[in-house]
């Protein structure tokens, strides 16, 4: 009895022992075992290790690489227009005895590093002028602000993977300006094409007008030329017959004369018998019998 009161105390302390002695580091994780706070050993591989109980400890420390979102910041630029930049930056702890001694752990690490992103962003981004931040060469502006953000973050055992801008945003009050800015300048666009088309419309029927006038009055002349022709060619046929046989032509012109004024319609003729108009009347012979 008395050595079994004796043994399992005895266990008890051993496993508890053995239980403190005893610690497992991940494939994700680095360790630091610390004796009354003075770091005595770093383990990186993963796998079973062993400390002493009750003296020394272990802090672990995360060796994957972590995301870090700054708060968004206001920008003024060289030009002096404001902007709202939102950072976000991929770190890793590389030498996990510089990071302890200096930051202690990884919420102070990502509080320190905030800090230093914001203030690269401020100083490189105000250096440039708006119309930069917003064009293809902002990529160029992010590789200076995290070739800067490395070095302070070597001070902490900390590499800067990299450090790029989710959202650049105009203040709400500038959006507003900007955007009536924008709209009075594509209405005095609209007013001004308007304007052009109409001059345009305009030039283009008086050309028309002019080439149609031009058009008619051609054919106008081309028309009298024609006409006159072809009175001239008449007259001058009638001339020819009138020259071949002067009795027939007159006959001919008078039967004419009788057709249009006595053939049908309403108009009346009051004419002497002996008048020069039925001189043909009166040579004619009533047939014989």
């Amino acid at each position: 009895m008395k050595a079994g009161k004796i043994l399992l105390p005895l266990i008890i302390v051993i496993a508890a022992t053995l239980f403190f002695s005893v610690f497992i580091v991940k494939e994700v994780n680095q360790a630091i075992v610390l004796q009354f706070g003075d770091p005595k050993k770093i383990i990186s591989k993963p796998g079973l290790n062993f400390k002493i109980p009750f003296i020394q400890n272990v802090v672990f420390l995360d060796k994957r690489i972590l995301n870090l979102d700054t708060p968004p910041e206001e920008v003024i630029a060289s030009d002096q227009k404001r902007l709202i930049v939102d950072a976000f930056a991929r770190f890793q702890i590389i030498d996990p005895l510089k990071f302890y001694i200096s930051v202690g752990n990884e919420r102070v690490a990502r509080s320190r590093l905030a800090t230093i992103i914001n203030s690269r962003i401020r100083n490189v981004l105000g250096q440039q002028e708006l119309q930069t931040l917003l064009s293809e060469d902002r990529s160029k502006q992010m590789a200076l602000i995290q070739e800067g953000v490395n070095n302070e973050a070597e001070n902490f055992g900390i590499k800067i993977v990299d450090v790029r801008i989710k959202r650049a945003d105009l203040p709400q009050a500038n959006s507003n300006a900007i955007f009536r800015r924008m709209q009075t300048e594509r209405e005095r666009e609209a007013k001004e094409f308007r304007a052009k088309g109409a001059e345009m419309a305009v030039t283009i029927t008086s050309t028309a007008d002019k080439e149609v006038t031009v058009i008619l009055a051609d054919a106008q002349k081309k028309s009298e030329i024609m006409k006159g022709e072809g009175d001239g060619e008449r007259n001058r046929i009638f001339a020819d017959a009138f020259g071949q046989d002067p009795e027939f032509f007159a006959f001919y012109r008078a039967m004419q004369a009788y057709e249009k004024s006595l053939i049908g319609g309403e108009t009346s003729l009051i004419l002497s018998p002996d008048s020069e108009f039925f001189k043909f009347f009166g040579n004619i012979k009533p047939k014989s019998e």
